[in-house]
C-alpha cells in the first residue's frame, strides 16, 4: 500500500512537473481554458483592452517571454515594421483575443501586442470573443453574474460585486428609474437607455459620495459596489438611517429619484469639499518634426500647466491640473481630457498617464 501511495505520488509530481508552464513564457489558452472548463462562447466585439490583461496567446505562447517580448535575441522584420506604423500613428487593424474572466490570450496579432508593450502603450483595440468557465464555484457564479449583467446594461464600466444574486437588485432599481423616465418624459425609454442614465445620475455619484467619505477603508474584502447597494437598499427600498459618516446621511435623501434630482443640481458653494483638483503627469511620443508645433498647441490649453522636453524612452512630459466635478472620477476625468484634447492632436503617437499618490513640494 506504501509502495503504491509513493508511486502515485511521483506519477502527480512528474506529471505537474512535464504539463507546467515555464516561467518565462507567456499563458498558454488551451491549457487555461481546460483548467477552467471554458468551452462556452460568445462573441464580445470589438473595444480597447487593457495592455496588462492580455497574459497569454493562443497558438504561440512558446515564442514569447512573460513580458511578451520574443525570446529570439534579434528583432524579426515583422516585428520592427509594426514598431514603425505605430511610432508614426499609423492605423492598424485589431488585434484578435480570446477571453477567460479578466484575462485575454492572443489568437491573431501577437507582434502588434509585443510592440505596443515595448512601446510603452496602455491599451490596444481589440476584437474579442469570450469564453465562460463552466466549473461551479462561487467565483465563477459571481463572474457569470456579472457577465450576464454587463450584457445586459452595456454601461461604459462593469460594476463588480461580491456576492450571489445581488446584481438583480440592480436590474430593479434600473427598471424602477425606467418606469420613472417613462412618466417624466411622457414617452417609452429603453431600458440600457435607463440603465445609462441610472449609471451616470445615480450609481456614480453615490459611490463617489462613499469613495469620499472613505467608508470603503472600513470594509477591506467589500467593493465601492457592494457599498452603494447597501447604502441605496437600505435608504430607498427599506427606509432605514444609518450613519455612514460626517455629512452622508444628509447627502442621501430616502427616495432615490429625490436623490438624482439633488446632485443634478449640486453646486460647488453647496458642497465644496465635493469638488478638488486633480494632477496628473502624461509622458508622450510623438513624431520629431512636428514636436515644436505640438508643444505649442499643448501650452495653449487651459489645464496644461508645464511641458518638458525629455531625452530617453519619451519624448514630452506635461504636468496638468484638472477640476474634478461630482459625477466623474478622478480617472474617468483624466482619460476624458487625453482623448478628447490631447490624442486629437496631429503627431501625437502615444502617450501614458501617471496619477500621483502622494506629493511634497517646495513650491
Amino acid at each position: 500500500m506504501a509502495i503504491m501511495s509513493l508511486k502515485s505520488r511521483l506519477h502527480r509530481f512528474w506529471k505537474r512537473l512535464l504539463t507546467a508552464k515555464p516561467a518565462d513564457e507567456v499563458k498558454s489558452f488551451k491549457h487555461d481554458q481546460a483548467k477552467e472548463a471554458a468551452y462556452d462562447s460568445r462573441v464580445r466585439g470589438v473595444r480597447t483592452i487593457a495592455l496588462d490583461q492580455i497574459v497569454g496567446s493562443v497558438g504561440r505562447y512558446r515564442d514569447f517571454d512573460n513580458r511578451f517580448r520574443l525570446k529570439q535575441k534579434t528583432p524579426s522584420e515583422r516585428l520592427m515594421r509594426i514598431k514603425t506604423a505605430l511610432r508614426e500613428g499609423r492605423a492598424l487593424p485589431p488585434v484578435k483575443l480570446y477571453q477567460i474572466k479578466d484575462e485575454y490570450y492572443v489568437l491573431d496579432g501577437n507582434h502588434r501586442i509585443a510592440a505596443a508593450k515595448e512601446l510603452g502603450h496602455d491599451e490596444i483595440l481589440a476584437d474579442i470573443v469570450e469564453f465562460v468557465p463552466s466549473e461551479t464555484n462561487l467565483q465563477n457564479l459571481l463572474y457569470r453574474e456579472r457577465a450576464d449583467f454587463a450584457d445586459r446594461v452595456q454601461l461604459p464600466r462593469e460594476i463588480t460585486l461580491t456576492e450571489i444574486g445581488q446584481y438583480e437588485l440592480l436590474v430593479d432599481q434600473i427598471q424602477e428609474h425606467q418606469a420613472y423616465l417613462n412618466a417624466v418624459e411622457q414617452t417609452d425609454i429603453a431600458f440600457q437607455t435607463a440603465a445609462h442614465d441610472w449609471y451616470t445620475s445615480i450609481y456614480r455619484p453615490l459611490c463617489d459620495i462613499i469613495r469620499r467619505g472613505r467608508l470603503i477603508d472600513q470594509f477591506p474584502d467589500r467593493t465601492i459596489a457592494d457599498l452603494y447597494l447597501y447604502i441605496s437598499q437600505h435608504q430607498w427600498r427599506f427606509g432605514r438611517r444609518r450613519q455612514y459618516g460626517i455629512g452622508i446621511d444628509e447627502l442621501i435623501p430616502k427616495d432615490m429619484e429625490a436623490f438624482r434630482n439633488k446632485m443634478a443640481e449640486m453646486k460647488e458653494v453647496g458642497y465644496p469639499e465635493m469638488q478638488r483638483g486633480i494632477t496628473a503627469f502624461i509622458l508622450m511620443n510623438v513624431q520629431a518634426k512636428r514636436e515644436t508645433k505640438l508643444v505649442e498647441k499643448l501650452f495653449d490649453l487651459e489645464e496644461v500647466r508645464e511641458i518638458h522636453s525629455v531625452h530617453g524612452d519619451v519624448d514630452l512630459l506635461i504636468k496638468v491640473k484638472l477640476t474634478r466635478d461630482l459625477l466623474s472620477s478622478d480617472a474617468e476625468m483624466i482619460s476624458q481630457f487625453v482623448h478628447e484634447k490631447v490624442r486629437q492632436l496631429t503627431g501625437v503617437v502615444s502617450t501614458k498617464t501617471l496619477i500621483p499618490g502622494f506629493s511634497k513640494s517646495k513650491d
